[in-house]
């Protein structure tokens, strides 16, 4: 024996049991045929020795080592087991039935919402007001119907009391509105505008300075008739200040020394007594008013300094200004007005409201309820003041 047959014979030991193994990796093994990778290795090595006495005679063939040999002889029973175990497999499918192609094709007709019948109403929807929102709101947060009336649940705290306006001549005062909205787009407001783009505002500032300092003598009288001594004296302090300091009125050094500014007139001290129910009442030209506010106006006349002018060319026209000077501060409030489904109810209300926060304004503070808006609370929007109208019952035949 050649030196080199002994490891030729360990190898083919070792590709006996190797082979099988790898053959099972590779090739699919199916059920019931467990013998299909088996290898004779007694074919094997019959198969070595004739190649070894080949290759001993024939010595014009290429010599092929024995690892070679063995490494063909494993890749050619691999291949044979691997037919073997296709065969097999294919064998067992043709053995299967066919699928029922005509039953999944029948299925495929059929129209699913036709199959499904509709979910029937319950009865009690037919007589149900309401909508299928609000049942399927009803189910989802556990409302059912007439189980919760928010209106008549004695848990919740009473409803506001919001005053109404005290309108019993609506019809009249409504025509009167209309007058008066004409005479302010044909008048007042083309004035107002073209005050504003003309003045300059420090000039306009001070312009209404000195008409609020003119009525200083007025707050002061009635503050004192309304038992508000302390409020009397900053209004006599700030007429000072203002007149001497101030140069007339036109500078405001009162405010920088923080004494306050608070409107009162004669139509605020009536409320204070006890008129506090009045009818609304629009005069023509001059506006928003209450009868008792009316019968006010005339009570303050002979206290404004601007009355007291007897030159009637001056005090016209400074009472026209006066006019102006009011209505270009309302100017910002004319979006407000314009964009109000009822314009006429919308001022009558707030102006009541405002007028109702000037007279019991300290009360409603003192007990912490401010519940009007600032532009309500706001003495800088103020109604048309007897010192701008030009014609008073209690004018006298000296005023010229």
């Amino acid at each position: 024996m050649r030196p080199h047959a002994l490891p030729l014979a360990l190898a083919l030991a070792l590709a006996a049991h190797t082979v099988p193994a790898a053959a099972q990796d590779a090739a699919p093994v199916l059920p019931g045929d467990p013998s299909a990778l088996t290898i004779d290795t007694a074919a094997l090595a019959a198969a070595a020795q004739a190649d070894a006495a080949t290759q001993a005679t024939d010595t014009g063939a290429p010599v092929l080592t024995d690892s070679a040999r063995a490494l063909d002889a494993a890749v050619a029973a691999t291949d044979a087991a691997q037919a073997e175990a296709l065969a097999g497999a294919s064998a067992s499918a043709d053995a299967q039935p066919a699928p029922d192609v005509s039953l999944d094709y029948a299925l495929a007709q059929v129209d699913p919402t036709a199959a499904t019948p509709p979910p029937a109403e319950p009865a009690a929807a037919a007589d149900d007001p309401r909508t299928q929102a609000e049942r399927d709101f009803d189910a989802l947060y556990g409302n059912p119907q007439g189980e919760y009336n928010p209106v008549a649940d004695p848990t919740l705290p009473a409803p506001a009391n919001v005053p109404g306006g005290y309108d019993p001549w609506e019809k009249y005062n409504r025509k009167m509105h209309r007058f008066n909205n004409a005479v302010d787009r044909g008048v007042a407001k083309p004035l107002a505008r073209a005050y504003t783009k003309v003045v300059p505002r420090p000039i306009r500032l001070g312009v209404s300075n000195f008409f609020n300092n003119l009525g200083q003598p007025v707050s002061m009288v009635n503050a004192l008739l309304q038992g508000k001594p302390k409020q009397a004296a900053q209004s006599l302090g700030r007429f000072a200040l203002n007149t001497t300091l101030g140069i007339g009125g036109i500078f405001d050094p009162a405010t920088a020394a923080k004494l306050p500014n608070r409107s009162e007139d004669f139509g605020q001290t009536l409320g204070v007594w006890g008129w506090k129910r009045s009818r609304y009442f629009e005069l023509p030209f001059f506006g928003p008013r209450t009868v008792r506010d009316a019968f006010g106006a005339v009570g303050d006349a002979p206290l404004s300094p601007l009355r007291r002018i007897e030159r009637d060319r001056i005090r016209i026209g400074l009472q026209g200004l006066q006019l102006v000077d009011i209505r270009a501060q309302l100017l910002p409030l004319d979006n407000l007005r314009e964009g109000a489904e009822d314009e006429y109810a919308l001022v009558r209300d707030s102006w009541m409201q405002r007028r109702d926060y000037q007279i019991f304004g300290d009360r409603l503070e003192k007990n912490g309820d401010t519940a009007l808006p600032d532009y309500l609370q706001d003495d800088s929007n103020p109604s048309v003041p007897a010192n701008a109208m030009p014609v008073m019952p209690t004018d006298g035949a000296g005023v010229r």
